[in-house]
């Protein structure tokens, strides 16, 4: 498996040295290939893809993109893929859920990795202000909330919702009183 990360990780860095915008294309395809990753439907969605790059980087109608669509399916292999196939790791939905926000959701740490690998930036907000370390925290992630700590996210960014932020929501959930101890060790900036 780590070498797997480490090849996704290095093919996907080079295919997005300069991360591509977000394309314009047909309604249809785009609703076509985020439906064909949503149900695991890999011959379609190959052959959409084949046929037009530029849907690693589209929104469906619903204002859906594959790479979060695929982090939500659990489908890792078409991360992967997408990522290969120059897939932006902070394109995100219409609601601002980023690529890195929907694997701290899943609690998928690998994929976490594989997009911060690439240059997913670690404390990128939804609409709602929640960060992909706030929503590790609320999920109870240990290993997640470690890795993006290491990785430079930022304990002290609230949210727009409650206006709580990750070492905020870690001290008034006692059930993983490690992730407290994790950030905590990180100390406020003045």
């Amino acid at each position: 498996m780590k070498a797997l990360k480490r090849t996704i990780v290095a093919i996907a860095a080079a295919a997005i040295a300069i991360p591509a915008a977000a394309q314009t294309v047909p309604g249809n395809e785009a609703n076509d290939f985020v439906a064909a990753i949503r149900k695991g439907d890999g011959n379609k969605g190959l052959a959409l893809l084949g046929a037009n790059p530029t849907l690693a980087n589209v929104r469906d109608t619903s204002g859906n993109t594959a790479l979060v669509t695929a982090i939500e399916a659990r489908e890792e292999s078409w991360v992967g893929h997408l990522l290969k196939n120059g897939a932006n790791p902070n394109f995100s939905r219409r609601d601002g859920e980023t690529p890195l926000i929907a694997a701290a959701r899943m609690g998928m740490t690998d994929v976490a990795e594989w997009l911060v690998g690439v240059g997913a930036k670690v404390d990128a907000a939804n609409r709602m202000g929640e960060t992909a370390l706030i929503v590790a925290v609320q999920q109870r992630q240990t290993a997640l909330v470690r890795y993006l700590l290491q990785k430079g996210a930022d304990p002290d960014l609230t949210d727009s919702a409650a206006g709580y932020s990750a070492r905020d929501y870690a001290k008034r959930d006692n059930r993983n009183p490690e992730i407290l101890r994790l950030i905590e060790q990180k100390k406020p900036k003045a």
